[in-house]
Order: C-alpha cells, then sequence, then structure tokens
C-alpha cells in the first residue's frame, strides 16, 4: 500500500517506476481495452459484489494482473480523492519519444500547462481530434498526475505522450522536423480561421494565465488568436484546445480528401 501511495502523490516515484494509478472501473476498463499492462488491482471491502467491479476484476484476472482485496477503510486512506473509487489499479505508463513522434502529422504541445484538469481536458481533446500525439514540455503537469488521468477520461492511454524538456530546443526539434508550429494566444495572433493549414502542424498551447512563454515563442512560425464576441478576453486553456483541435481536424480531414483528386 505504500507503494500505491506513493505512486499516487510523487511524480518522481512514477517515472523511476515507469508506472501510475488509474482509479474506478471505467478508467481500468478502458486500460485493458487499451492493451495497457495492469500490474496490480486494488479492490475496496465489499465492492466485489457490484456487477462492474467484478467484470473489471476478473478482465484484469485473465490479462494476468494480481488482485487484492483491502480491508474496511484502507482505500480511503491511500486514495486521492473525497470520494474515492472501490478500484484502483497500477498501470505501467505507455513509453513514448519525441524521436518516435517527430513524422506525426498534427502534434498538441504543451507549455507550461499546470493544471492538471486542463492538461487531462487537452490530452483528452487531443485524442478525440485525431491528434498523433501530445508532447508536454517543462513546467506542465505530469500527464500521469491522478487528476489529470481523471480529467484525460483515459486518453493518456490512447494518445501517446511525450514528456518532453524545456520548450525551445522541444520547439526547434519539432520544427527541424518538418512540422508547422502554431501558437495559441489570446490577442495579436492571425484569427485561427484565416490560418494557412499547413500539411503537418504542431498546436502550442501555453499556461493557464501567461500563455505561451516568450522564449517559447521565438520558436514557433506562426500565432494564432480565436476572436471574442461580447466582454469576453480569453478562453480557458483547454476549451480554446478544443476549439483550435477540432478545426485543425476538420481541416485537414477536407486536405487529405482533396489530395486524390488533384
Amino acid at each position: 500500500m505504500q507503494r500505491l501511495r506513493r505512486l499516487l502523490r510523487r511524480r518522481s516515484v512514477r517515472r523511476s517506476e515507469g508506472a501510475f494509478v488509474v482509479e474506478g472501473t471505467k478508467l481500468l476498463a478502458g486500460a485493458l481495452a487499451a492493451g495497457a499492462v495492469v500490474e496490480s488491482v486494488f479492490v475496496e471491502a465489499g465492492a466485489r459484489g457490484q456487477p462492474a467491479v467484478e467484470d473489471v476484476v476478473r478482465a484484469a484476472l485473465d490479462r494476468g494482473a494480481r488482485v487484492f482485496d483491502l480491508g474496511a477503510g484502507v482505500i480511503e486512506r491511500v486514495a486521492d480523492t473525497v470520494t474515492p473509487q472501490p478500484v484502483l489499479a497500477v498501470v505501467a505508463m505507455p513509453q513514448a519519444t519525441l524521436e518516435e513522434v517527430s513524422g506525426a502529422g498534427f502534434v498538441v504541445v504543451c507549455v507550461d500547462v499546470r493544471d492538471p484538469g486542463n492538461a487531462g481536458a487537452i490530452v483528452r481533446v487531443a485524442d478525440a481530434a485525431g491528434a498523433d500525439a501530445v508532447v508536454c514540455c517543462d513546467g506542465t503537469v505530469d500527464a500521469f498526475n491522478p487528476k489529470t488521468v481523471r480529467a484525460s477520461a483515459g486518453s493518456v492511454l490512447h494518445v501517446p505522450v511525450v514528456s518532453a524538456g524545456d520548450a525551445a530546443p522541444t520547439l526547434a526539434a519539432l520544427g527541424e522536423a518538418g512540422l508547422r508550429r502554431v501558437a495559441a494566444l489570446s490577442s495579436g495572433g492571425v484569427p485561427y480561421t484565416e490560418l494557412d493549414l499547413p500539411a503537418r502542424v504542431a498546436l502550442v498551447l501555453g499556461n493557464e494565465s501567461g500563455g505561451v512563454p516568450h522564449g517559447a515563442l521565438d520558436h514557433v512560425d506562426v500565432r494564432v488568436t480565436i476572436p471574442m464576441a461580447g466582454g469576453v478576453e480569453s478562453l480557458n486553456v483547454s476549451t480554446a484546445a478544443a476549439v483550435l483541435c477540432f478545426d485543425l481536424a476538420r481541416r485537414r480531414s477536407n486536405l487529405h480528401a482533396m489530395g486524390p483528386s488533384r
């Protein structure tokens, strides 16, 4: 249980052990469906009587996971939430590198995105919009933080997530790989509807309050803005990600559809 607690609370432990924790039957079922390696499952006392719990525990056992039935009150002392889920599982962390995604056509880059809820929502949006990968630069919250995993609804297991280093060399490497780096700004950029869409694009998203840091902006190709009506000055970064990702997905789909006819 001490290992489980450390994995929930400490990024360094998750990194060193290459494992993280998923909470609840839905996330565990999603991990199994995604082909993730589930090392162990911890079940709240008395929860085996719930059909959803029994089904996912049986599926985990069939895949070779170890299952531990906990005593009363144990999961409450370990879990990361006020009202914990009846099931916690230790899952092997997917490993993805910048080199492996350098040939991608659509990448989302997070620079200094610190809020776990926003970061998880961005990963979920990227997955839903068909992005090939999400790249998290230094300063961005750990994508396998329990809150981020919950906010991603399990998408951290569906789309490759790269833990990169400093934003400047990371963006430079993506540019050298042929991706056009498009930074989203709250103001001062080209309206996103007027963007000349490249064949391969890296959408760069910044901090919730400060936006993309100036040092990173030195390594982008174009800056875009979502025009605002009324008295709204800016959108939450995950909301902006949804607007831009789905617009890029739509236009990239149209671009590909036009290709064979040319």
